[in-house]
Parts: C-alpha cells; structure tokens; sequence
C-alpha cells in the first residue's frame, strides 16, 4: 500500500509539473519551476528527467523545459472528445438564437475554438475548430480571463500583447483589468466589434471547468439587438451549466 500511495504522488507532482510549464507558456527554466513548486529541487529534477525520458516534457539547448510532443496527440484527442461532448449543447443554443455557437479553451496565452456549430443565416462569423484568438477583445476570450486569478491575467495578457485589431479593441492594462471586472460583475462577456468589424460577441464561463472554457455565441452586429442580448444571457448559462455537469459527470464516472 505506501509503495502504491508513493507512486500516486509522484504522479500528481508530475502532473503539477507540466501544468506548471503550461501555464508559463509551454516553456520555463528549472529556477522558475523551483520558485513556483512546493517540491524541493533534487525532486523536481528527478521528475523532468524522467518526464523527458517518457517524451512529456523536452529539454531545450539554453537548458529550459518545454512541454514535449507526446502532450500534442493527447490534447488532440482531449479536444475532439471536448468537442463532441459540447456539439449538442451548441446546437441548442444555435436553435434558440439562430447565431454561431462555440466552445473555447484556454491555450497558453490565448483561448482555441475546440467546438462550434455554425448560424443557418448566409451571413455568419465562422469560429474554426482549431483557431486561437486573443483573449482580451474576444468575448470567449473575456470570460476565460475573468476566471483567472489578476496575475495570471497580466502574465497571459503581456506576453500575448495588445495589437488592437480594430478601433474598438482595448489597448491597455488599465482597460483589461476593467473589461474583466465587468465580467465578473455580470458573469456575461461581450466583444463589441474589438476582434472584427461588423461583428458582436457575448460568452459565458463553464462552471467548474477543469481548464477554463466559454460557451459563446457571436454573430453580425446588424442582429445583435437588445432582444437578442437578452434572450442569449440566459441560453448561455444554461449552455455553461450544461457542459459543466457532462464534464463534471465524466470525470466522476
């Protein structure tokens, strides 16, 4: 039994590990993993060396570690099941608002599209499975950061920088730190034209989630009326609750 309990240990150290290295990026020394790890440091070393062996972490020429290529198939798969755990969620909102639904997770300094099923208008935003956005002028990419603690915000928001992309993206720290406020505030996310002309966005956080996630919806300013922002706050709650209690319902069974 204390054998089994150590190797259940070093298993969760390291996991604490690699997610320490992803939320640095996917790259970081080992004196950052030491100041940011409990462990001391002849474990940490011990536990890279043999998440390198296994191909989970690489270890680069300046002598940093970066998450290795063995993680990539797996967030793949991890994704695709995301995906199809969401499609049915997206398609109900699709149905009461008659706009593009989709599902984002946060990805290093920026949030990737893992699911979206499309408006049946002709004019429609199109959110690519696979596609990584900023986080601070979308409205997926608002409700991931108002989950976040405020110095991770600033890390991730720094490193990912502010090139506004339109007239209405925020471009300053000041103006982050205010959008997120207003999120967490209302609990709804809202992009006003700041990632693309002639386009609106509204999101909601997934409860609970294991990463943070949204559940948005975006479509062409010209149908982003009152009605529809009022009827969405609602079906995008429900639409979080519901991804939430299928992951929730997942990782338990």
């Amino acid at each position: 039994m204390a054998g089994n309990s150590g190797g259940v240990q070093s298993v969760e150290r390291a996991f604490e590990l690699l997610e320490l290295i992803g939320r640095a990026g996917g790259e970081c020394s080992l004196s950052h993993l030491s100041a940011e790890s409990p462990l001391p440091p002849p474990t940490i070393h011990r536990l890279l060396r043999t998440l390198v062996g296994i191909g989970y972490v690489r270890q680069l020429p300046n002598r940093s570690y970066a998450l290795g290529p063995r993680l990539i198939r797996l967030g793949e798969v991890a994704n695709r099941q995301l995906g199809a755990v969401a499609a049915p969620v997206l398609a109900s909102l699709v149905t009461e608002l008659s706009e593009t639904a989709s599902l984002a997770v946060l990805d290093g300094d920026m949030v990737i599209y893992v699911a979206q099923v499309p408006s049946p208008h002709s004019m429609r935003t199109n959110n690519e499975v696979g596609r990584r956005v900023t986080m601070h002028n979308t409205a997926v990419g608002k409700a991931v950061l108002a989950e976040l603690d405020d110095a991770r915000i600033l890390k991730h928001v720094t490193q990912a920088g502010l090139t506004p992309a339109t007239q209405w993206s925020v471009t300053s720290l000041s103006g982050v730190f205010a959008a997120v406020e207003q999120v967490r505030a209302s609990g709804v996310a809202t992009d006003e034209q700041e990632h693309e002309v002639g386009v609106c966005g509204m999101a909601v956080a997934v409860p609970g989630a294991p990463t943070p996630m949204a559940v948005g919806i975006s479509g062409p300013v010209a149908r982003f009326d009152d009605g529809l922002r009022a009827r969405a706050v609602g079906a995008l709650r429900t639409a979080a609750e519901t991804v939430s209690e299928a992951l929730i319902g997942s990782r338990e069974s």
